[in-house]
Order: structure tokens, then C-alpha cells, then sequence
């Protein structure tokens, strides 16, 4: 899967398109919503490639908006309680239901200088781009294996679920070059306080 984009459009690789979706959230203090209008859900739909570049996407509204966090919440619910070996039945009934659409069609076509591309078979529909991510959730969950992978950002003040397919499983951060290095500046810093003035 592409990197998603999370909180303040940091890029990050989380693993999974269900788990890009969860980083569009906005932080606890309310800020940096990243879905929050049809133009910035049609960025995300684009950049998480769950449309191919070049898909028109006109028909995305506000309805489109309203029903993708709604599966954005349900998909955060269900992984924390993943984590905290907890479960969140509502939340699993409702990714459940989007799971069984249809997911949207797609077909090759020859794209510029004749290599095969991928094409969408028709106009995308809201209910069968909700289908695509719930399966993908499904899919997540159902596997031990990737399941195992399931981590939440160590970083300060960060949320953000991603798969730790690092060797030997150690990732700690979403990423390592904004949350990981903020821990090792923090850490440094405390280091430098806590030597004695000579």
C-alpha cells in the first residue's frame, strides 16, 4: 500500500489502506481534520490508491465525507480494542456490513506509451470505495499473522496505528524521521540536563 498521509500531512507508511484512513483523523485537540471537505476526501481517495490517478471523481459530496469517517471511527475502534485485547462489536458489526459491497470493478487499459494501467470498470460509486477499505479492515483482522503487526505509535501525543513488519518486530514509531526523532532529541535533551554544571 502507498504511505498515508496522518495528522498535520505527515507521510508515513502504516501498511494498510484501513489504517491510512484512520491516520486522516484529527489529533485529541481537534485539530488537523484531514477529510474535512469532499475536495481533501478526493486527495486522500487519489493518494491512498484506491482510485487509480486520473479518476474523476466528481461525485464525491459531503455525503461521501460524513459516511467515510464514520468508517474511519469504526475502523479506530475495532484496531484499539485489538490492541487492548478488548472488543468492539458495534464497530465490527458496522465494518462488517460495508465489507460484504462489492468493492469497485477494475480493469487494465493501456495507458501512455502503451503500458497497462489500472482503470476503474466504471464511475466510483461511495458504497463500493467504503467496501474496499471495510475488506481491507476484515482482512487485517482476520489474520494472525498481520494481525500480530498491530502497533500504536510510542511517540508523544501520536495515535497512529501501522503494521511493524520490521525485522525482529521492534518499529516503535509510525516514523522514524518525525515521532522517532522527536523521542531522540527529548531524550538527548534530558541527557544534556541532567549532566552537572561544572
Amino acid at each position: 500500500m502507498a504511505a498515508g498521509t496522518g495528522a498535520q500531512g505527515r507521510r508515513f507508511d502504516s501498511g494498510r489502506v484501513c489504517l491510512d484512513l484512520v491516520a486522516t483523523a484529527p489529533e485529541a485537540s481537534g485539530a488537523c481534520e484531514q477529510l474535512g471537505s469532499p475536495a481533501r476526501l478526493a486527495e486522500w481517495l487519489l493518494a491512498s490508491r484506491l482510485v487509480p490517478c486520473g479518476t474523476p471523481l466528481a461525485a464525491v459530496d459531503d455525503t461521501w465525507v460524513a459516511r467515510f469517517r464514520q468508517l474511519r471511527t469504526g475502523i479506530d475502534r475495532l484496531m484499539s480494542a485489538q490492541l487492548a485485547g478488548g472488543d468492539a462489536d458495534s464497530a465490527l458489526e458496522r465494518v462488517n456490513t460495508l465489507a460484504a459491497g462489492a468493492p469497485p470493478g477494475l480493469r487494465a487499459v493501456r495507458g501512455q506509451g502503451g503500458a497497462l494501467v489500472r482503470a476503474l470498470s466504471a464511475e466510483p460509486a461511495c458504497g463500493a470505495l467504503l467496501a474496499a477499505v471495510a475488506r481491507d479492515a476484515v482482512d487485517l483482522l482476520t489474520d494472525p499473522a498481520a494481525r500480530a503487526g498491530l502497533r500504536r505509535c510510542e511517540g508523544d501525543a501520536c495515535r497512529r496505528l501501522y503494521l511493524d513488519t520490521s525485522r525482529g518486530r521492534r518499529r516503535r514509531w509510525c516514523s522514524s524521521e518525525v515521532c522517532g526523532n522527536r523521542e531522540r532529541v527529548a531524550r538527548h535533551r534530558r541527557r544534556v540536563r541532567a549532566v552537572p554544571a561544572p
